[in-house]
């Protein structure tokens, strides 16, 4: 396998070597991989196999036939197969026959025809950062944009339950 350097030059990667990721490099993740764990790239990734974890990366692919779930921050992000959990991204496209489960905070949002959303999207009041050299070597923990107030789903008489009520009966 070889990846395409700025000038178009192949660049063939080698254990131990002094290559270093660039940006423009895309780390993809076949049909055949499952990861659990957290993951972050400062470039863009691909996803056709099975993550079980938080993904913080540049940009964010998860193909047809792909299963993700945690929490995901990227600069943009296409869903084209199954994702549940919690996504941030300034761009998310949710295409194909993607299903999606979860909340989805985002600055533009586009939903084609046959995808199923079950869940909440909210607007991000400030854009989503890449994720940085230090956070990809782990010197600091990727923070999450601020997102706004959370809507109240439970009316406020049940807020505050006395401890002599059964809790299983409302569920």
């Amino acid at each position: 396998m070889s990846f395409m350097s700025k000038d178009n030059t192949a660049v063939e990667p080698r254990f131990g070597s002094s290559l270093r990721a660039q940006p423009d490099i895309v780390t993809t993740f076949g049909s055949g991989m499952l990861v659990t764990g957290n993951v972050v790239c400062t470039g863009a990734i691909q996803i056709f196999g099975r993550v079980i974890g938080d993904i913080h990366a540049a940009h964010l692919i998860i193909g047809p036939g792909a299963y993700v779930e945690g929490t995901v921050t990227a600069g943009d992000a296409v869903v084209q197969g199954a994702f549940k959990g919690t996504l941030y991204a300034n761009a998310v496209k949710l295409q194909g026959e993607a299903r999606v489960q979860g909340e989805v905070h985002n600055k533009s949002l586009s939903i084609e025809p046959n995808v199923v959303f079950e869940g909440s999207s909210r607007r991000l009041d400030r854009a989503v950062d890449a994720p940085n050299v230090k956070e990809a070597h782990g010197q600091q923990a990727a923070a999450l944009p601020p997102v706004e107030e959370p809507l109240e789903l439970v009316p406020q008489q049940f807020a505050a339950l006395p401890a002599d009520v059964d809790n299983d009966v409302l569920a």
